[in-house]
Formats: C-alpha cells, sequence, structure tokens
C-alpha cells in the first residue's frame, strides 16, 4: 500500500513537471560561431543564448543551435542546413527563434559566387523553422560588425558585409519576421572583438540584452539623451524632432507650448516625434511621458542651438582669455544658455590607472552636464570662442541661444570622425593607430603614456583614437537638434596637411549625415600664427576647404597669433568672426560682413599679378604701413618681396622689380606672420599662394 501512494505521487510529480515546460517558452538560438559562443573562455557561461537564460528566468528555455563557420547560403561553403545543429533546431521547435546568419557568407568562396541566392535561401530557412512550430515568433539579426583589423576587410569583407545587411533587411520584409540589430551596439565598441570577428564576454552580453529586449520589449522604459536637461535650447523655426526610448508599445506623449504629440515605441524600442515648428520665445515646461514614467523640462527656452567643438582652442576658457574681466561683467544672460560637456580625465601626460582605463573602454569620457544661463561663474568655465560667438548672436538676433560645447584638447580631426565614415573615406588611418605615420607623433606618444598601465594596450581605447570622440561625444547628443557647427582644430593635424585635406571633409560629412542635413553649417577657425614651419601651407589648404565644401566659412586668426603659444589669449575677435559668418550666410543678414579679403584669382600680366578677392572692399593696410608679406616667384619657384598697391578699380597689383615673369604668388607665408591687408571692416586677410596656370 505504501508503495503504491510514493508511486502515484511519484507519477503525480512527472505530470506536473511534464506540464510545466509544456507551459515554458522555447527559444531557439540559431546562427554560427558566435551564437555557439567561439572564442570565449567559457562558451559554456559566457555564449550569449547561456546569458540570455539567465536573464528571461525559468519561463523560458534557451537553446544554442550556433555552428561554427556556418554559412547562410545553401551553396556556401558550409551551409547551415546541412548541419546536425539545424537538425536539433528543427527537432526543438522553438516559439521564438532567433537567427544570426551571415557573417561567414563574407568569405570570398561565399558571397562573391553565390550572393543572389542569399534572399531566397534565408527565405525557406525561415520557412522551414515555421513548418515544425507555425506559431513561431521569428527574430532575424542584422550581423555583428567585423572590425577594420580583419584581415580581408578592405579585399572585400568590408563591401560583402554591408551588401549581406541590405538583404537581411529585404528578407525581413518579405518574410513579415522582426527585424534586430546586433551591429549598432556593438559597432562603437572595436575592443571587444579580440580577433576582429568573434565578441568577447562583454560583447556576447550585449547581445543577450539586446536579444532579452527583443523578446520582452523590456528596454529599461522612457529614457532621453542627456543632453536634455531643465534651462535647455530647443531650435526655432524648423520642425522639431524629439526621439528617444521607451518600452516597445508604449504610447509615448511629447507636450510643450500648447502642442502635444503622441507616438508608439517601436519593437526596438525607439520612438520619435517631430514637432511643429516654433517662434523663440519661452519659458516653457516639456514634458515626455509614457503611462509608467513622465520627464518634466522646466525654463525651456527656444532660439538657435549650435554645437561648438575642436581641441584645446575651442576648450580655452572664458577665464583665461584677454578680456576675461571685462566680460564678466557682461555674463548674466538668461537668454543664453551653456550646455558644456568636460572630459572627465585630461590628456595630460600622466599614465592613468586601471579604472580610468576601463571607463574610456566604456566610453565614459565625458562628466555628466547639464543646461545653465550664462552667469560670470557658468560662462567663466566656458568656452571664450564659443562664449563670445553665442553673445554677438545674442546681440544682433535678439534671441535666445544655446551653446553645446564638447571640445577636447589636443585631439585630432580623426577622433571626430564617424567610423562608417573611416572605414569607406580612409581606413588607412584606422590602422594600428598608436603606430600610423598618418597620426601625428605627439599624440601618438600622448596616449601611449596615458595608458602605459592597460593590460593590453593594442585594444585599450584612448581620446585620440580615430572615432573615439565622435562616439563618445558625438553619438550621445542623438540627433538634438542643432543650427549648425562652429569648429576650432587643426594644430594636431598640421604636420600632414593632405591627410587633413581627405579628414576634414568626411568629419563634416559624418556630422551631417548624423543630423541628417546635409547643408548644415559648419564654420571654422584657420590656424592661427605661430613659428610653426608646416603652418602657412595648412593655414592655405582650410582656405582652400571652403571651395570644396559647401555652407561653410573660415575665420582668419592670424593676427591674433603668438609666436611661442599655440594658445593665443585673445579670443574675442575670433567668436565674433565666426558670428559674422553665421548672421551673413545662415541668417541672411547680408549688412554683416562675413570675413576679410578672401582670394579669389589671380591675373598674371606682363611684370605683375593683378589679384581678386572677395569681401575686399575697402582693401588697404591694418596700421597705416605699406601692406606687406607678398612674395612673387618665377618658375624657379625662389619668392623675393613684394609691392602690394590697391588700383582705381579694386584690386591688388603686386610686383617685384626682382621678378620679372611671375609664375607664383603668396601672402602672409610665414609660420608666424605680421600681414596686414584688410577690409574696410578691419578684418584681415587670408593666407594665400596661387600659380599661373600651365598652357
Amino acid at each position: 500500500m505504501a508503495g503504491s501512494r510514493i508511486l502515484s505521487l511519484l507519477l503525480c510529480l512527472l505530470c506536473c513537471q511534464l506540464s510545466f515546460a509544456k507551459d515554458k517558452i522555447k527559444v531557439a538560438c540559431v546562427g554560427n560561431s558566435i551564437t555557439y559562443g567561439t572564442g570565449l573562455a567559457d562558451r559554456d557561461t559566457e555564449a550569449y543564448p547561456v546569458r540570455l537564460q539567465e536573464m528571461l528566468g525559468d519561463r523560458y528555455i534557451v537553446g544554442n543551435f550556433g555552428k561554427p563557420g556556418a554559412t547562410l547560403l545553401n551553396k556556401g561553403h558550409r551551409p547551415y542546413i546541412r548541419q546536425q545543429e539545424y537538425a536539433d533546431a528543427l527537432d526543438f521547435a522553438g516559439d521564438i527563434v532567433v537567427i544570426h546568419l551571415g557573417v561567414n557568407d563574407t568569405d570570398p568562396r561565399n558571397w562573391p559566387n553565390y550572393r543572389d541566392f542569399f534572399v531566397g535561401d534565408y527565405l525557406s530557412l525561415i520557412d522551414t523553422l515555421r513548418r515544425v512550430n507555425p506559431k513561431a515568433r521569428v527574430i532575424i539579426a542584422r550581423m555583428t560588425p567585423i572590425a577594420d583589423r580583419h584581415p580581408r576587410f578592405l579585399s572585400g569583407t568590408r563591401d560583402w558585409h554591408g551588401e549581406i545587411q541590405s538583404a537581411i533587411e529585404t528578407v525581413a520584409g518579405c518574410a513579415g519576421v522582426e527585424l534586430i540589430d546586433f551591429h549598432a551596439p556593438l559597432y562603437p565598441y572595436p575592443q571587444l572583438f579580440p580577433d576582429a570577428v568573434h565578441p568577447d564576454a562583454e560583447g556576447a552580453g550585449i547581445i543577450a540584452k539586446t536579444v532579452y529586449s527583443a523578446i520582452t520589449g523590456d528596454y529599461g522604459g522612457l529614457a532621453m539623451s542627456p543632453v536634455y536637461t531643465d534651462n535647455m535650447v530647443l531650435q526655432r523655426d524648423e520642425p522639431l524632432l524629439v526621439r528617444g526610448i521607451a518600452d516597445a508599445g508604449e504610447r509615448v506623449t511629447v507636450a510643450v507650448n500648447g502642442v502635444k504629440v503622441g507616438t508608439t515605441a517601436a519593437h526596438d524600442g525607439k520612438w520619435h516625434v517631430t514637432l511643429p515648428p516654433m517662434k523663440a520665445g519661452g519659458p516653457y515646461e516639456l514634458t515626455i511621458s509614457t503611462p509608467s514614467r513622465t520627464l518634466r523640462y522646466s525654463d525651456v527656452l527656444v532660439g538657435e542651438v549650435w554645437l561648438c567643438s575642436g581641441q584645446s582652442n575651442m576648450e580655452f576658457l572664458l577665464r583665461q582669455s584677454a578680456n576675461a574681466s571685462g566680460a564678466d561683467s557682461e555674463c548674466d544672460d538668461n537668454q543664453l544658455r551653456l550646455y558644456d560637456m568636460k572630459a572627465r580625465w585630461r590628456t595630460n601626460p600622466v599614465q592613468w590607472d586601471a579604472s580610468v582605463l576601463d571607463s574610456l573602454n566604456h566610453l565614459q569620457y565625458y562628466r555628466n552636464a547639464e543646461w545653465k544661463p550664462a552667469t560670470a561663474a557658468n560662462a567663466s568655465d566656458f568656452s571664450a570662442v564659443a562664449y563670445y560667438f553665442g553673445k554677438m548672436l545674442r546681440d544682433s538676433l535678439n534671441v535666445p541661444v544655446g551653446l553645446i560645447c564638447n571640445a577636447i584638447g589636443g585631439s585630432p580631426a580623426e577622433a571626430w570622425i564617424s567610423r562608417n565614415s573611416l572605414e569607406y573615406g580612409f581606413p588607412e588611418i584606422l590602422k594600428d593607430w598608436t603606430n600610423n605615420d598618418f597620426i601625428q607623433d605627439w599624440v601618438r606618444g600622448r596616449a601611449a603614456l596615458n595608458v602605459g598601465l592597460a593590460e593590453n594596450k593594442s585594444r585599450q581605447r584612448h581620446p585620440y583614437e580615430p572615432c573615439y570622440l565622435y562616439e563618445a561625444g558625438i553619438r550621445p547628443l542623438d540627433r538634438y537638434p542643432i543650427k549648425g557647427v562652429i569648429w576650432y582644430q587643426g594644430e594636431s593635424n598640421a604636420h600632414n596637411r593632405e591627410a587633413h585635406e581627405r579628414l576634414f571633409p568626411l568629419l563634416v560629412d559624418s556630422w551631417r549625415t548624423t543630423w541628417a542635413n546635409d547643408s548644415m553649417p559648419f564654420y571654422y577657425v584657420q590656424l592661427s600664427s605661430i613659428d610653426r614651419p608646416s603652418w602657412p601651407w595648412f593655414r592655405d589648404s582650410q582656405r582652400r576647404m571652403m571651395e570644396k565644401i559647401h555652407h561653410t566659412g573660415m575665420a582668419v586668426s592670424s593676427d591674433w597669433g603668438d609666436s611661442l603659444d599655440v594658445h593665443p589669449i585673445n579670443k574675442q575677435p575670433i567668436g565674433e568672426r565666426l558670428a559674422r559668418w553665421a548672421l551673413h550666410d545662415t541668417y541672411g543678414l547680408a549688412s554683416t560682413v562675413p570675413s576679410g579679403p578672401l582670394f579669389r584669382s589671380a591675373d598674371f600680366r606682363d611684370d605683375a599679378v593683378y589679384v581678386d578677392f572677395e569681401y575686399g572692399d575697402g582693401m588697404k593696410s591694418s596700421d597705416g604701413a605699406p601692406l606687406r608679406t607678398f612674395e612673387l616667384a618665377s618658375t624657379e619657384g625662389l619668392y623675393y618681396p613684394a609691392v602690394a598697391e590697391v588700383t582705381a578699380d579694386g584690386r591688388l597689383k603686386v610686383y617685384s622689380n626682382e621678378v620679372a615673369n611671375p609664375r607664383y604668388i603668396r601672402y602672409a607665408w610665414q609660420p608666424f606672420t605680421r600681414a596686414n591687408l584688410v577690409n574696410a571692416t578691419g578684418l584681415p586677410a587670408s593666407t594665400f599662394r596661387a600659380e599661373k596656370p600651365r598652357l
């Protein structure tokens, strides 16, 4: 009798267990070596399906059906559908199927030969997995990144990877399945891919979290970019994009200035609304809410918003500038708002400890910031150039102005460019950057010193690394609407103007792409005067960039240079010259002259050169002395001082008794120049060089 009761209890317990298992949701993780866990120290605890199981908990059963080397293509070198893991996945008959395939299809044995079959093969795979469970929820993933260190990156992998990503998006649309992104959350962290293909344990955790959020819809609730704070300034007179994150399917409502707009967060948690254009004004309250959370931002103004960026001369503080004491008394202006993104650690010649190095690897380089009204205290620690730029806009436009500053001392241009832009536009600069001669030696040396205590120096991130400051300082702004950019940088690239001529257009284009505005104004400062031999060539190169990149303007600063100090202290005229470009070109104030004389053309005639300028009305010398630093050369290129005179028709005649038939002309070609050509407004002419056209 007792034995029968025990048997009955065991049978009852078994039935309960079977019933409990039957109620569980089965998640099949289909994929290649990345799903399998290749490269991990312990795939049994670190592979992404294992981590996913931990996150989902006991209601789910997660199966790992990853096969190293597997291709999606049925004619590939190792088709997934011919592997035992595929058969096991069919037997598992998952209620949710997560597919990550395609990385191995970038192999030259596969994609070049069989690309035309990819979409059909993927659709067929999905059909077979649905056949064993018609109610299965199928989720396919955009592929994880392949780092530029991959040996086949430039010979095909880069381009084929992009083509396969597009094909995967096509599959998602054709099959009516969910598409999630394994690429975007990992792309800014190349150090998580030790062999350029397989993520480490941290990377696997990011994949697991991505899948967890896709399955559950849990994205942590309503969240905004950190640039949304009290006292912010919103861009006026343009449709206003507001976007953020919420849990999938949550209703999001945005309200400001009597306007209320609603939307629903997509399955990836992303949402956005576009508010109608608002006139300058405020203060308002901006509320962004879901049924479970409300974010309230008070004292919000509507006006003009500019991003102020670059290296140390943009970072240079107002309290350090020549007119600091006079500026303090004028700083109190509630309609001028400042968002100051300062570095947590300066790139001084010191070694950083382990906690700093870890934070850098997680792109946590900037301190937390918040919008603040301009006061003597707040402005004194803000960028001097940016402050004077904003003050002139305030005085001229009489609307609120918001300035975001994220400049970093010593930073090279390549650090500010998006990874995609460099991978396609200048991939050579990404290779082994600490030993790369495209990058200035002192930049590499300082970085090497800073990360000297890193366990793995080749994978340690640094602010001067290509792409780093874009990923740490531009992406977090999350396309916060701005009117334009002012930029003061170049000192860390002046050793190689040819490389900079490739980098600077990429930088401008990558930011315009980020803000989805291909005409976004971008005004920059030409390098100043200092005793560095390469700088005249670099200054002239910067001048020519205006001809190559539309909607740009350049502020000349050579007249305020310092022969020994790379940081001239008189920043007020520089900020105001940038503001002149904005007032003239962006805001249409034709009466505001944007620049001093800008070289337009040179007519080489007999023994003289006749030069035409933009903005050359009223040309004269700045100090009453004869015009100086003009030079001419014949074919051999030996330059001699030349006389320059303003003609009756407003041109400049340049000649020298030493040069009978000039072939070359240049102006302000000294590293530290005392050039003195200005226009009627007193604005200085730029360094320039020209030569007689060859017949």
